[in-house]
């Protein structure tokens, strides 16, 4: 009883900061220190878990994009998720396969909140200087797919923080507009990774010793709370600044520093 609780409580975790930007592989990492350390495979599916839930949230766009294609401004969206997607794929396969990847400890996640949220606080108000821009560029797409790749291999970034943010400050100015494109980006970055995890699993016979009862609590779990937290901040950014975020970030990446100076 006590695993599945656990279980539940990183499902939870999960839901709610995926697609917030305050990074959900780090609260993962952090909540693991307590509630038990988990597989990759688990930690990356109950993120797909999230991905459903915003999957479902934008399947009117998803439709519109792939049922009108031919539309000139739809093929060029489509275009640009493709080149954003093809290079954090190929980037992050790149890396992978060198295999630069940093400790997923707490000092490097704490480093991550802290630079991170003050950099969202700078990169929104540089773009509030700028005429309020709805269309995703070439520039963004490119920067947006470069971002990406990077969020995935520094724990603690958080990808939305650092593909929102990075489109903001590439041009696309608008939040909903920045927004909408780094969080229809992740679909298939996270579904592609998602399987891949999966694929490596079962190819290496390590499906055996996974428990797949707990990571189908915790897809659910992460599903129905991220469909939840997703709709509300989608609301929120239509009126609000993305501060309270990043002075979250900054005092929880302060406090863990602390943490590991004096209580570690």
């Amino acid at each position: 009883m006590g695993d599945l609780i656990n279980t539940i409580l990183l499902g939870i975790i999960e839901g709610i900061t995926e697609f917030l930007p305050i990074s959900s592989t780090g609260h993962l990492l952090i909540a693991e220190r307590w509630l038990g350390e988990r597989s990759d495979t688990f930690n990356v599916v109950i993120q797909a878990g999230a991905i459903l839930a915003v999957t479902f949230i934008y399947w009117r766009r998803i439709w519109e994009l792939f049922s009108q294609w031919r539309d000139p401004a739809n093929r060029d969206y489509l275009a640009k998720l493709a080149v954003a997607f093809l290079i954090t794929s190929v980037l992050g396969f790149i890396a992978v396969k060198l295999g630069f990847k940093l400790p997923e400890t707490l000092g490097p996640i704490a480093w991550a909140l802290v630079i991170g949220g003050i950099w969202m606080l700078a990169a929104e108000k540089l773009a509030e200087r700028k005429v309020d821009r709805t269309e995703v560029t070439w520039l963004t797409a490119i920067v947006v797919g470069l971002l990406q790749m990077v969020a995935g291999l520094f724990p603690g970034t958080s990808r939305s923080m650092a593909t929102i943010f990075g489109a903001m400050m590439a041009g696309t100015t608008n939040r909903a507009a920045a927004t909408e494109f780094s969080f229809l980006l992740g679909i298939p970055t996270m579904y592609a990774a998602s399987g891949y995890e999966l694929y490596k699993t079962l190819h290496h016979g390590d499906g055996v010793h996974e428990n797949w009862t707990s990571l189908a609590v915790g897809f659910v779990v992460s599903a129905v709370v991220a469909f939840v937290a997703v709709k509300w901040l989608l609301g929120y950014i239509r009126t609000h600044r993305f501060t309270p975020f990043a002075i979250y970030r900054i005092v929880l990446g302060v406090g863990l520093l602390a943490f590991l100076k004096f209580g570690g």
